[in-house]
C-alpha cells in the first residue's frame, strides 16, 4: 500500500481510538511489516503535515503526531460508512446538488468530495444521493466556500418512472458494472484469510496486520463507490458480502490487536490506553455515532 493512505488508516482506524497521539517510532514500528521503511513513512507523515491531515507536536528529540481537526473531519466523513453494520435504509427521497457557474478548481474539488460521500452524478454538474447525511453535505459547502454556488434540492422518484430506467440511471451514476468487480475482487482476496484467523495460531502483531489492512482496503473501495439502499441494488450484491467479511475479521482480530497496541505503540505519556467506547460499537447495528 501506499505509504501516505495506510497512515490514514492506521490513525482513522487506531489511533483516533486510543488517545488521538502517537510516536512517529511508533508509526514506522507498526507498518514495518507493509513493506514500508522508515525514510518512506517520514517522506509521508511529513506531506500529511502539508496537507493538513496531521499535527505534530515535539518533545525532546521526539516527535507526536496525531489529526488536525480538518483530517478527523475528512475521515470521519468516511468513517459512517466503513464501519456500519448494514446496507442504509431508504426512504424513497433523493438529495439533489446541482453546481452552478464556478471556477474549475472548485468544481473539481467538490466532486471528488461527494463523490467520497457517495453522490453519483447524472449530468454535468448534477449529482444525486439517495440517503444523503445533511450534516456533512454542510460542512462540505461550507468548508469548499462555495455555499452562494451551490443549489441543493430534495425530491422524490415520480411514480410515473419505470424500475427499469431507475436501475439504468442508478448503474450509470453510480458506475455499477465496475463497482461490482472492484467488490467481487475484494470478496476474493479476503475470505480465505477467515479460517487463518480464526484458528487461533497468529500473533498479536499478525492479527494487528489483517485488521489495519482489511480496514485499508474496505476504506480505499468505499471511496470509490457508494453504500446504496438495498432497494437500488442487484441482487446478491456482492457490497454486502464484503461487509459481512470485513465485519468478521474484524471482529475476530478486535482483542489481539488491541492488546498489540496498548503493549507497543507509545505516546507522550507512555503506552496507548486502552480504546474508545465508539471502537467496540463498530460494524454493530446500535452501534455509537
Amino acid at each position: 500500500p501506499k505509504a501516505g493512505s495506510l497512515i490514514i488508516t492506521l490513525f482513522g482506524d487506531v489511533i483516533s481510538q486510543h488517545g488521538d497521539s502517537v510516536w512517529l517510532g511508533s508509526i514506522i514500528e507498526s507498518l514495518a511489516g507493509f513493506g514500508l521503511n522508515a525514510r518512506q513513512i517520514r517522506t509521508a507523515v511529513s506531506r500529511l503535515v502539508q496537507e493538513d491531515w496531521l499535527q505534530t507536536e515535539q518533545r525532546g528529540r521526539r516527535s507526536y503526531y496525531s489529526f488536525t481537526d480538518t483530517g478527523r473531519r475528512r475521515f470521519e466523513r468516511v468513517a459512517n460508512r466503513i464501519y456500519a453494520g448494514s446496507l442504509p435504509e431508504w426512504n424513497g427521497q433523493w438529495t439533489f446538488v446541482f453546481l452552478a457557474l464556478m471556477e474549475s478548481f472548485k468544481r473539481d474539488h467538490l466532486r471528488r468530495e461527494l463523490s467520497w460521500q457517495g453522490f453519483g452524478q447524472i449530468s454535468p454538474g448534477v449529482f444525486i444521493h439517495p440517503s444523503a447525511n445533511d450534516e456533512v453535505l454542510t460542512e462540505i459547502i461550507n468548508d469548499a466556500m462555495v455555499s452562494d454556488e451551490v443549489v441543493v434540492m430534495r425530491g422524490n422518484t415520480h411514480e410515473l418512472t419505470s424500475q427499469t430506467a431507475l436501475e439504468n440511471t442508478t448503474f450509470r451514476a453510480w458506475k455499477l458494472t465496475e463497482t461490482q468487480k472492484l467488490f467481487e475482487d475484494f470478496c476474493r482476496r479476503f475470505s480465505g484469510i477467515l479460517p487463518a484467523v480464526q484458528n487461533d495460531r497468529l500473533s498479536d502483531q499478525a492479527l494487528f496486520r489483517i485488521r489495519l489492512i482489511v480496514i485499508h482496503e474496505y476504506r480505499r473501495l468505499l471511496l470509490k463507490t457508494t453504500a446504496l439502499p438495498r432497494d437500488l441494488l442487484p441482487k446478491a450484491w456482492p457490497g454486502e458480502h464484503a461487509l459481512e467479511i470485513t465485519a468478521a475479521l474484524y471482529a475476530h482480530t478486535q482483542q489481539a490487536s488491541v492488546q498489540y497496541i496498548t503493549s507497543t505503540f507509545e505516546s507522550m505519556n507512555g503506552r496507548l490506553p486502552s480504546a474508545s467506547a465508539s471502537y467496540y460499537q463498530r460494524f454493530s447495528t446500535n452501534r455509537i455515532a
